[in-house]
């Protein structure tokens, strides 16, 4: 295993060298804080913790798979045996371990967006999929703050949310009768599980000797009390985050976690990461300039030891075209300029997903290759939904809406009519579906012909079940997925279903896709271990893999990196960076974004809380820049169908680039930074064996 330590600043060794107690690790944009965690990961083993008892936890799939693979170079093999995953995976593991004493089943299921939205409908006795969807959020948000659906009516304020509440009742009767959860409960049933059983809690805490959570501003009330219980008082924690970048505040993460950290752990060391390693000091310039109206919590200033760099440019446009014009001839003359040759050196960033439009014709007139970050998922293809319902069922026989749709897809004689019999025979007898299909009782409700039909299907997935229980491996996987698309005609239905053929045959090259993907999943194949040396990865079962299938991310995030301009919001901007970023629509009304109607119903208290979020948006985007960054506003914008004047964003006299400012000598702060670590070094007690 390499050292932990070379190639880290004074800081950054800091946050590695501290095991005794909790810490804050304060990462600005660009600090190296994927670095410092991996090199967390290999100091705790270094001093004698398993690797087995550290868990290092973060928000995506993308980011936990390059954790992962950072750790694997630094610690070799040892880095297979840590618990890197997503707060959720996190949640499906302790529920898949100890549900049991909450009443869930080892092999419960995980109901998708169309699922939870076909559930909710039925709950709410309504046909529209927006009301559903408007009550899905409500429910969402209820169960972020750790609600039940009794709180929720208790607090209800008006006759829409007493509603919701009565609906969010029903929605969790269907949900334990189905033995399913949802996203939320991925961590709301966690945090139960913990709270209410000791012998569970401490089997956890003594479990896990350290835990490191990466983005930690982006938690959310009940991830932060999940962390809470998993540490209990001995409190071997590192989080790393950064107030700064706090973006998330529309899907429940508060910086109230960040002000609670040294109140509720009132040893806690808080660490400060200011060197940028990714931008010139005149983007980062910008940057601190445009968060200095912040209110900080812990305030920190970025500076970086790369240079003066190009100045930042502000770019007016006289409306949406004429900005996307700019912006692909800014492209072409630096690719023709600079170093930087490739088209994936350039990205554009934006406000919303409609302001894409535009560039995206103007880049096609120009012949530029480009991908619009946070497109339509892999997984949310009708074809792929269709294939996970029939992989769900085979998991969770008690899988009501993944039932649903894999006995009318493909169709096989089962109508509606017959599954609304059948439904009102399972509620009666308190069945699922599936366990209806095979009751004694059933002729009282359904007809002869339809229980041929609904037997017929229950022994193929009860087959489907019993011989992915025993395929293992990527060969023998392939091999019975190929045969059971063959067995229910799935081929034949994606081209009978569709009037195009060109349509159909690129569903069926999704569905070859997810096939290759999901057989690769079941391992058997030789790997680099981190170490240089060739190891054959676990083989798993087939039934193994698809327990899991809920949680699997895109395809889109496993592709290579392609070679083409990056179009994205700022929202899916964040943790990326490109050398030249071009930040567009930056106006009033756009950024900071701003909604009349809704707006004015806001406090100013509210109003202001709002705002700081959007100066975070607008700090996040100038911090994806490495090389060059080009600012645009409009003169005119699009509002609806009209054409109205454009107002340069409040944040762009805020980047104060016209201001002289005194450029601080980096070798200065190294001086000061090494001064200042010899004398806490000196006056820091040793670390206390793992």
């Amino acid at each position: 295993m390499s050292s932990p330590g070379p190639g880290l600043n004074l800081a950054q060794l800091d946050a590695v060298n501290h095991l005794g107690g909790p810490s804050l690790v304060l990462a600005g944009a660009g600090s190296g804080k994927t670095r410092v965690i991996t090199h967390k990961i290999g100091r705790l083993i270094q001093a004698g913790l398993a690797a087995d008892r550290i868990a290092a936890i973060t928000f995506t799939n993308k980011a936990a798979a390059e954790m992962r693979e950072r750790a694997g170079h630094l610690v070799g093999r040892d880095a297979r045996k840590v618990l890197i995953c997503t707060f959720h995976a996190l949640g499906v593991r302790l529920l898949r371990e100890d549900g049991q004493v909450l009443g869930l089943k080892p092999q419960f299921s995980i109901l998708d967006t169309d699922d939870i939205t076909s559930l909710l409908k039925d709950c709410g006795g309504t046909t529209d999929a927006n009301t559903a969807r408007a009550w899905q959020w409500t429910i969402s948000s209820w169960k972020g703050e750790g609600m039940t659906a009794a709180d929720a009516l208790k607090r209800a304020k008006d006759e829409n949310e007493r509603v919701a509440a009565t609906i969010m009742a029903r929605y969790e009767e269907r949900l334990t009768a189905y033995q399913s959860v949802d996203f939320d409960d991925l961590i709301r049933l966690p945090l139960k599980l913990l709270g209410e059983h000791a012998e569970v809690r401490e089997k956890w805490q003594k479990k896990l000797g350290h835990v490191l959570v990466d983005e930690y501003q982006d938690t959310n009330a009940t991830q932060y009390e999940l962390l809470k219980l998993l540490v209990g008082e001995r409190a071997r924690f590192t989080a790393v985050g950064d107030d700064d970048q706090s973006i998330y505040g529309w899907r429940g993460a508060t910086l109230d976690n960040l002000k609670k950290l040294p109140i509720d752990f009132p040893q806690l060391r808080v660490i400060k990461l200011e060197q940028n390693y990714r931008s010139t000091s005149a983007i980062l310039r910008a940057a601190n300039n445009v968060i200095g109206p912040n209110p900080k919590l812990f305030p920190k200033t970025l500076w970086s030891d790369l240079g003066e760099g190009e100045p930042v440019r502000v770019v007016d446009a006289d409306n949406e075209e004429h900005e996307a014009e700019r912006a692909v001839a800014r492209i072409q003359s630096l690719r023709a300029n600079s170093q930087y040759k490739e088209w994936r050196d350039f990205a554009i960033l934006y406000r919303a997903n409609h302001m894409a439009r535009s560039f995206e014709q103007a880049l096609r007139r120009a012949q530029i290759p480009y991908k619009v970050s946070g497109g339509q998922s892999f997984f949310d293809k009708a074809e792929i939904r269709d294939l996970c319902a029939w992989l769900r069922l085979i998991t969770n026989n008690n899988d009501d809406p993944a039932f649903l749709r894999s006995a009318t897809t493909p169709k096989r004689g089962i109508g509606h009519t017959t599954l609304g019999q059948l439904g009102t025979f399972a509620t009666q007898y308190k069945l699922s579906l599936f366990e209806a299909l095979f009751s004694h009782s059933l002729p009282s409700a359904v007809n002869s012909r339809a229980i041929t039909a609904l037997h017929e299907f229950g022994r193929q997935v009860n087959d489907l079940e019993y011989r992915a229980r025993h395929t293992i491996g990527h060969e023998a996987a392939l091999a019975f997925l190929l045969q059971w698309l063959k067995d229910i005609g799935y081929e034949q239905h994606l081209y009978d279903s569709e009037e195009n053929e060109k349509i159909a045959a690129a569903r069926w090259t999704n569905v070859m896709d997810f096939i290759d993907w999901v057989a690769g999943r079941c391992g058997g194949k030789m790997e680099d271990d981190g170490a240089g040396l060739q190891v054959e990865t676990e083989r798993k079962s087939l039934l193994e893999v698809v327990q899991t299938i809920a949680l699997i991310s895109t395809l889109s995030d496993r592709e290579q990196d392609q070679n083409v301009v990056t179009l994205s919001t700022l929202h899916a901007s964040k943790g990326l960076e490109w050398p030249h970023v071009m930040l567009v629509g930056v106006n009033e009304g756009l950024l900071p974004f701003k909604t009349d109607d809704a707006d004015s119903d806001l406090s100013a208290e509210l109003l202001a809380l709002r705002v700081q979020e959007e100066r975070r948006l607008m700090y996040v985007g100038i911090t994806r820049a490495q090389r060059t960054l080009a600012v645009s506003w409009l003169k005119r914008r699009k509002k609806g169908r009209e054409s109205v004047p454009g107002t340069p964003s409040r944040f762009i006299k805020e980047m104060a680039l016209d201001q002289a400012t005194v450029k601080e000598d980096p070798r200065e702060k190294l001086r000061a930074l090494r001064a200042e670590f010899a004398q806490r070094a000196a006056a820091a007690p040793k670390p206390e064996a793992m």
